[in-house]
């Protein structure tokens, strides 16, 4: 797989990353966890050098998950992780408070190098921005991180254009980590123009929309009462029924590229910046190298503007988050 590069730091990844979150988190119980070290495994071999964790997944074990299945792939991979989140002090599986005080971070960083298994993590992003942590206090603490030694490069996860420019302006922020896709295109506005402007690289996370632009999830779809798609709003039957239009529209350019839609979204992130690298997630081998093989698919300035004239007319329904979750981001 070819490998791209992620800010003006030098941070090179495979084109298509992988978002390891739903292996132990989110979308029902905790994968077999053989199988997923097995996967993992098979990743690597297939040309993925790019995987993506966080302590509030599981919480711990995803972290947990990765330092086992990659410690004896180390130095081929690039491991990125994230800080910002605390335990409710009332139930230890909620996760709800931000918290990046510098303390925590330093706290943080610490156990993810252990649960990791590495001397040095490759990534660290900020979770979500805290409000009441001032965004240049947490870009000097990863900065005190990356002089010690134990993080590579800077991130940011969902945060605004504001607080971009007020971390780079501290510690260099080498790649930002948002939501994307072809039914959630709100970084276009005014992310997408500064990540280019100051040579931020962009991470979308859920660029198959959560496995709706599969177009296998109908409003029929019934998810595992743990799955976090139940109470989403863009997931009621409604909206599913209504957003199909979406995936109708995709199928057909599919079919034109003798593709899969899953291949055709992600070829067209790909194809969007040289400087964006999707990682999309999947407990399963045939949908790891079905996304893989959208790295393969090389779409023509035609055919973008086709995928364009095509989507930009169908309007997407539901709020991607609840009213509490979207708060707690920047964009």
């Amino acid at each position: 797989m070819e490998t791209r590069t992620l800010g003006r730091q030098g941070l090179k990844v495979s084109a298509l990353g992988l978002g390891c979150m739903g292996m132990t988190f989110a979308y029902g119980p905790a994968a077999d966890r053989r199988q997923m070290i097995g996967l993992l495994h098979a990743a690597v071999d297939r040309g993925v050098t790019f995987f993506d964790t966080a302590e509030v997944y599981g919480p711990f074990n995803n972290e947990e998950l990765l330092g086992e299945a990659l410690a004896p792939v180390r130095s081929k991979v690039v491991i990125a992780t994230k800080f910002g989140f605390a335990p409710d002090p009332a139930d230890a599986r909620r996760w709800t408070a931000v918290d990046s005080r510098p303390e925590h971070i330093r706290e943080v960083a610490d156990a993810s190098l252990r649960r990791l298994r590495v001397e040095v993590i490759d990534l660290l992003y900020q979770h979500r921005v805290d409000p009441r942590v001032p965004i240049e206090e947490v870009a000097g603490a990863v900065k005190d991180l990356i002089r010690a030694g134990k993080v590579k490069y800077f991130g940011l996860s969902e945060a605004g254009v504001a607080s971009i420019r007020r971390a780079h302006a501290v510690q260099p922020v080498t790649a930002l980590q948002s939501e994307y896709s072809l039914w959630m295109r709100t970084p276009e506005e005014t992310v997408l123009p500064a990540l280019e402007e100051l040579g931020i690289g962009f991470v979308p996370f859920s660029p198959l929309g959560r496995g709706f632009l599969t177009g296998k999830i109908d409003e029929h779809t019934q998810f595992d009462s743990g799955d976090f798609r139940n109470g989403n709003p863009r997931f009621s039957a409604e909206a599913r029924r209504a957003n199909r239009a979406l995936t109708e529209v995709v199928a057909d350019i599919a079919r034109a590229k003798q593709a899969t839609p899953a291949q055709i979204a992600l070829a067209w992130l790909l194809g969007r910046k040289p400087w964006i690298v999707p990682i999309p997630g999947t407990t399963k081998l045939p949908r790891l190298e079905e996304n893989i093989g959208a790295a393969s698919i090389t779409l023509t300035r035609q055919d973008m503007q086709q995928i364009e004239a095509a989507t930009s007319s169908v309007k997407i329904h539901g709020a991607r988050y609840t009213e509490a979750q979207e708060r707690m981001t920047g964009l």
